[in-house]
């Protein structure tokens, strides 16, 4: 079989590109830049063509073109395969297919779906069930990648909501962890959210799983909104018993990080896993790429302690900062803060200067608002922009200090002079702001 991703690039693209890879297919792909995930593709086997999308890209005799959801029908390599009639799927029909060939638990919500994830699929392998794995991010346990090949009928997946992914998903349990705000630039409000949060979990079977946090006021009332079936209801909430167990034994820190656990916990319960296997599983956790990934940082006389996270969302923000303040209570907080994309600063801008500042921080530095390409509109880009984001956390938060770098080389430059010795900088963001980690921690 032979296969070609446009966007190979990317988190899902890329996993789900590494599956056909390790099934045996003739994988090759496109993406506009270089990654450290685009050259692990190379050397798993895949043909990737870095810059610009071109038809020629496409080889003689493919099968089948999976393309990203960022991906526009005016791309030259999707012109190029709707005029040779070669069979087209986004990423998410693609996925979708794979879910009706297994045993499929699907992780879903605004949030804390990949450590939910992760953290089922770990549980999974240490029970002996050997899943196949398709994460939203990597794992030292995958050797740093975001796929693993399993021989059973079990899939573990992250069901994505963006453009409404997961109604191309037919699990048989879904772990619900939260709804909120998010992706209003294609959803428009939070009632279409909801309407396809619901209709998402009106997927499951008779007889399938529904595991949803109590905590989270919506997605109890999805839970409301259901068609009338048989399906088993298991709740999670932060004042289980379970949950004291959770928080003596997990290595990352965070209320948040303790109800992920608990969704996982509840996963496997629905699954026949004994909790003594699961609680093993959850202890040996060490975290994920991008989530809360501790560094120490040495600048000769001084050093401080560096944590790289994806937080994008205000809700992440606060759960991430107050983290690191539970963790390290007695010292300086420092957040570091990537805008991702200009549609998403735009709709949640007045949320994000709130977030920031009542935030577990004394010092912020605001840096370049992340262009997603082919998902930012142009009239949207000419509204918002980082200086007017950070001179707004300013007039709200008298009591910090507010800056704006116009790139990662100033905010290194002034963090590495301003710095003292002791003190917690925490670099957040969906985009690129790991480059900034990567000129501290190599």
């Amino acid at each position: 079989m032979k296969i070609h991703f446009i966007g190979i690039g990317g988190i899902g693209v890329s996993a789900l590109a590494q599956y056909y890879l390790a099934k045996g297919a003739d994988v090759s792909g496109s993406d506009l830049i270089s990654s450290e995930i685009t050259e692990m593709l190379e050397k798993k086997g895949a043909k990737v063509f870095i810059g610009k999308h071109k038809a020629q890209n496409l080889a003689e005799g493919l099968d089948l073109v999976v393309y990203s959801p960022a991906v526009h029908e005016d791309n030259s390599e999707f012109e190029e395969a709707r005029k040779r009639n070669i069979q087209l799927f986004s990423y998410p029909q693609a996925l979708g297919k794979l879910t009706k060939n297994y045993f499929t638990v699907a992780v879903s919500g605004s949030h804390g779906k990949s450590t939910t994830s992760a953290m089922i699929s770990l549980i999974l392998i240490k029970a002996g069930l050997n899943p196949t794995v398709i994460l939203g991010t990597k794992l030292k346990e995958f050797g740093n990648s975001n796929f693993r090949l399993g021989a059973s009928k079990y899939l573990v997946i992250e069901a994505d909501e963006y453009q409404a992914s997961f109604l191309n998903y037919w699990p048989s349990i879904i772990v619900l962890t939260n709804i909120e705000e998010e992706h209003l630039d294609y959803f428009g409000s939070f009632e279409n959210i909801f309407r396809a949060f619901r209709d998402y979990v009106n997927h499951l079977p008779e007889s399938g799983t529904l595991v949803i946090n109590y905590d989270d006021e919506n997605a109890r009332k999805v839970e409301e909104a259901l068609t009338p079936r048989d399906l088993d209801i298991i709740p999670y909430y932060l004042k289980m018993e379970e949950s004291f167990t959770l928080k003596e034994i997990l290595k990352i820190p965070g209320k948040h990080n303790i109800s992920n656990a608990l969704g996982a916990l509840m996963a496997a319960r629905a699954l026949g896993i004994a909790d003594d296997v699961s609680l093993k599983a959850l202890a040996n956790y060490k975290g994920a790429w991008r989530r809360f990934q501790i560094y120490e940082i040495n600048l000769g006389e001084k050093s401080f302690t560096l944590v790289s996270d994806y937080a994008h969302h205000p809700t992440e923000i606060t759960a991430t900062l107050s983290a690191a303040k539970e963790k390290w209570p007695e010292k300086e907080m420092w957040a570091v803060f990537q805008p991702h994309q200009y549609q998403r600063t735009y709709y949640l801008f007045d949320k994000l200067v709130e977030t920031f500042s009542k935030a577990e921080a004394e010092k912020i530095i605001i840096l370049p608002i992340y262009d997603v390409a082919g998902r930012e509109e142009e009239e949207i880009k000419q509204k918002v922009d980082s200086l007017k984001l950070a001179k707004a956390i300013k007039e709200r938060a008298e009591d910090k200090e507010i800056f704006c770098f116009a790139n990662f080389w100033e905010a290194k430059r002034f963090i590495e002079n301003n710095i003292k010795g002791g003190e917690v900088v925490v670099i957040m963001g969906a985009g690129d702001v790991y480059d900034l980690v990567k000129k501290f921690s190599t």
